[in-house]
């Protein structure tokens, strides 16, 4: 088995080590640290990273990685799983986004050694982590005010991608160009297969989303190699792969009546919502430009002219995908149980 060691620190087959990663320090002194999980089988087998908080207000990946390490299914494990619960640590501290510097983390990779704080950190996570790994999952949310649709986004151009995007289980797979700057795009130069987990909100628990991530990551656990398969429970979950999706905007500023939700099948044409002005006349309706499904949506009803209200996927069957996202909800939260927020 390869040697793996994170800081100072090596890891051997068989051990498991909580290890502090030792970041830049601030122009305050203080001396920060990514937390960081490293749980090696006694088997040989595939080393595999899961991150998350690389925006520091994106929570839901904190709670999955959590409840994955506490989860008995990965006790028996082949190969190496390092998991890393916040990578942003200063935007987590802050309930930011960003980096103190005021910079994405998710747009400074590959980094430098020498470069700003966002720069070092990418570098440092790069080097330290995810060149030490053959796969990747990286967890995001959406943004401040929006909400996803959990889904998972990947090259999936890329055969063996494509494959862990599937094991994943979701309907929705959405074939995501590799952005300059972000950490798959970095990864995918040193042929690190990485898929994207979007799902909830910033700063909110949702629970649906949080089941759906931990049980994703275990069906590419278990497709990897790194755990025994078993056999399929339940109803199977069919997968359809969106290559187009877009934001509807508003046409209008005003106040926002929401009338399509997550996973809601559209029309082309369907209102999606209605603004009015604060007295109440309805000055715009927000209509779907294609038949698809709401992917992503704003949550805060306020809304200024251009604004994104909706993100919407494009699939030949759209109505099928709405069906079984809702079949994949009721599998994972039956409606009688509570909802964490």
């Amino acid at each position: 088995m390869k040697k793996i060691t994170i800081g100072s620190e090596e890891v051997l087959p068989g051990e498991t080590k909580r290890i502090q990663l030792p970041m830049p320090p601030l122009y305050t002194d203080t001396n920060m640290s990514i937390p960081v999980h490293v749980q090696r089988g006694k088997r040989d087998g595939p080393t595999m990273f899961v991150s998350a908080a690389i925006h520091g207000d994106e929570l839901n990946g904190i709670e999955i990685v959590k409840r994955l390490l506490k989860s008995p299914a990965i006790k028996n494990l082949r190969g190496t799983l390092i998991a890393v619960p916040m990578v942003n640590v200063y935007g987590v501290l802050s309930q930011s986004r960003y980096l103190p510097d005021r910079r994405d983390l998710n747009r400074c990779f590959p980094g430098s050694k020498k470069g700003s704080l966002a720069g070092r950190i990418a570098h440092l996570f790069l080097n330290e982590i995810v060149y030490q790994c053959d796969v990747g999952i990286d967890l995001h949310t959406g943004a401040i005010h929006r909400s996803n649709l959990p889904q998972v986004r990947a090259d999936l151009d890329d055969a063996e991608t494509l494959e862990m995007a599937k094991a994943f289980g979701l309907p929705v797979l959405l074939n995501a160009e590799l952005r300059e700057g972000s950490l798959r795009q970095a990864a995918g130069e040193k042929n690190v297969k990485v898929i994207l987990y979007e799902a909830g909100q910033a700063l909110r628990y949702d629970e649906f989303s949080i089941r759906a991530g931990v049980k994703g990551i275990i069906n590419v656990m278990r497709h990897t190699g790194m755990l025994n398969k078993t056999k399929q429970k339940g109803r199977e979950t069919k997968m359809f792969v969106a290559r187009q999706s877009g934001w509807v905007r508003a046409n209008e500023s005003g106040f926002v009546v929401h009338v399509s939700q997550l996973g809601d099948h559209v029309e082309k044409g369907q209102v999606l919502a209605t603004i009015s002005d604060p007295f109440g006349d309805i000055l715009d309706k927000v209509l779907s430009p294609q038949e698809g499904v709401v992917i992503g949506k704003q949550n805060i009803p306020l809304a200024q002219e251009g604004e994104a209200l909706y993100h919407i996927a494009y699939f030949r069957k759209p109505d099928s995908v709405a069906e079984h996202v809702e079949q994949v909800q009721d599998d994972l939260v039956p409606r009688d149980a509570p909802i964490v927020d």
